[in-house]
């Protein structure tokens, strides 16, 4: 007799949910399994899933403005500011009271919706048929890190699951290729990586953060062995994987690694493709301003989103970094900061939507602009504007929202939304329902409690909706 063969084998999960599962019938038993199941079925995370209901769009593109751009000087016109500049204001700004500041632009009406746009986008003006401006945002915070991280994650201080994890946990990706979710951004950001990370949700929901638009994604080549050995390579290694995962199944970050192996070597196959902008026309490069010094940098990133989404990639956030952490951050200088960062995105900006719409994508595909907050109506210093957060403005375009249309309304200077406001929750809220997933029970247990994205708020702006 083997020495050992009185000391019991440890059962393995499987079989220990099998034991709990006899004491509570079949039901619970079934109930225990598919819930094994599922985290067996972790190694296909971003494996396409039904939305809650029939939804208007598939994808997104969220441009997002660091710093906060000024809803005053772009997408709501204020002639009080005018009429009253250098007078001072009626409202006080955190204790303070400051001198009204008039718009150094003048704003037109354009398009047959007649929406007037800011000189600072003479090229997105004439997109403003296609734009849904939102002009009664709100959000929580005055200061970057905690406004990035609400308009990223809806959650201020702790770390939460960033929006495109949110949807490529509820929906998967079309292209099993590529990542579902890609973060570009030729610079560092704020926070880092808490803005398009997983959290607590399946590591592999986490987004892929590319910064250097020539060598977007490292390795892409193996130029060590052949793919017939590679393959040969990564078949054993996933076996020893897998064996190792056996009892560890709850472990996503676990999960999302193994897959990762496999993942990269997919992406060998389809991503120096979609990365290369030079199988783009002249034409085509020329539409986004990537053949110009000032819009290159922008450009390209649109460019490149237009071709990831085409390619069936879910989620795709562009960050306008260039030139420091939050770009649009004007405390003072205010011309010349809005000036620049307006004329290095509008070009590619109203690229991108002129293009989506000529390939059939935007009416289907869901764009996003604005930044974490807006900026006073009231002059910080002698020619800036401090952080704003009770009232400014972001658009959406595409994606089965109604275009030639301004939501809301500030007061008469542009301090308070004051009529059909819409918090940051509710704008989640919206964008969820725009993909076909209902904000309540898009849920995530953590911690002993359903997680969401919106929290305990949020309701879908129904009157934007086409």
């Amino acid at each position: 007799m083997n020495k050992n063969s009185n000391v019991a084998r440890q059962p393995n999960r499987r079989e220990m949910l099998q034991r709990v599962g006899a004491g509570f019938g079949s039901l619970a038993l079934s109930a225990l399994l598919a819930e094994e199941a599922h985290g067996a079925d972790s190694a296909d995370p971003l494996a396409v899933r039904k939305p809650h209901f029939q939804a208007r769009a598939k994808r997104v593109i969220f441009l997002f403005m660091p710093g906060g751009p000024s809803q005053v000087d772009t997408f709501d016109p204020k002639p009080e500011l005018t009429k009253f500049n250098g007078k001072s204001s009626p409202k006080l700004y955190l204790g303070q009271k400051r001198n009204l500041l008039a718009s150094p632009w003048k704003f037109r009406k354009h398009g047959q919706s007649g929406l007037e746009v800011s000189e600072l986008f003479p090229c997105v003006a004439k997109q403003v048929d296609r734009l849904c401006i939102l002009r009664g945002m709100v959000a929580d915070d005055v200061n970057h890190p905690g406004g990035c991280l609400q308009m990223n994650t809806g959650e201020r201080v702790a770390t939460r699951p960033s929006l495109g994890s949110w949807v490529t946990y509820g929906l998967g990706t079309e292209n099993q290729n590529l990542p579902g979710f890609i973060a570009i951004g030729p610079g560092p950001l704020i926070e880092g990586n808490r803005q398009y990370g997983a959290a607590f949700l399946p590591a592999a929901h986490q987004g892929t953060f590319v910064s250097d638009m020539k060598n977007p994604i490292r390795n892409l080549k193996n130029n060590q062995v052949s793919p017939e050995r590679q393959r040969l390579e990564l078949d054993a290694l996933r076996r020893l994987n897998e064996f190792h995962r056996i009892d560890r199944s709850e472990d996503s970050r676990l999960a999302a690694r193994i897959e990762s192996f496999e993942l990269a070597y997919r992406m060998q196959t389809q991503a120096p493709d979609a990365f290369d902008l030079t199988k783009e026309t002249d034409k085509v490069q020329s539409l986004y301003g990537v053949d110009r010094k000032e819009t290159e940098t922008f450009g390209r990133q649109c460019l490149l989103a237009r071709r990831l989404v085409e390619r069936g990639v879910r989620f795709v956030q562009l960050y306008h970094t260039s030139g420091g952490f939050q770009p649009w951050d004007q405390h003072s200088d205010l011309k010349g900061g809005h000036e620049k960062n307006a004329l290095a995105t509008d070009r590619p900006i109203a690229g991108l939507l002129e293009d989506l719409q000529a390939r059939g994508l935007l009416e289907d595909t869901l764009v996003i602009w604005g930044g974490e907050f807006g900026r006073t109506p009231a002059a910080e210093g002698k020619d800036g504007r401090d952080h704003h957060p009770y009232g400014f403005t972001m658009w959406l375009a595409g994606g089965g929202v109604r275009g030639g249309l301004a939501h809301g309304e500030t007061d008469e200077f542009g301090w308070d939304a004051v009529q059909d406001r819409v918090h940051i929750h509710d704008l989640h809220a919206t964008i969820l329902h725009l993909l076909g997933l209902d904000h309540e029970k898009l849920t995530y247990r953590h911690a002993g409690r359903d997680y969401r994205l919106t929290d305990v708020s949020g309701v879908v702006a129904k009157a934007i909706l086409a």
